[in-house]
């Protein structure tokens, strides 16, 4: 191994351990401070037990337009990292199709409660 990069998460907890706050860092990251985020979503492969272990979390001042915009961004993103790994290029459509139709039923329901 000729490189480690080491990943930073914080997350600051109210009284009844729900997260009021998350900042990260990266060894890699311009950045030279930790960077706020109100969400995170991370998955791990245990090929051992064949199974994806996932930490989701976000702040309790996340707002459900916000958690909509950040489920269909990271839905595209990892139809676009299925395709770079696989090639199934029509798999990665088909993702991409379902996170857009996903995105206007959100947008619908806030249309109709007048959101």
């Amino acid at each position: 191994m000729s490189k480690v990069s080491t990943i930073q998460i914080q997350v600051g907890l109210d009284d009844n351990k729900v997260p009021e706050t998350i900042e990260w860092s990266a060894t890699d990251n311009k950045e030279d401070r930790m960077i706020k985020a109100k969400a995170m979503m991370i998955s791990f492969w245990d090929s051992a037990e064949k199974a994806a272990l996932r930490i989701d979390l976000w702040t309790k001042d996340m707002m459900v337009d916000e958690m909509a915009d950040f489920f269909f961004q990271t839905m595209m993103t990892m139809a676009d990292t299925y395709a770079r790994a696989t090639q199934y290029k029509d798999q990665a459509e088909e993702m991409r199709t379902f996170a857009k139709d996903f995105y206007k039923k959100f947008q619908e329901k806030q249309e109709a409660e007048g959101k």
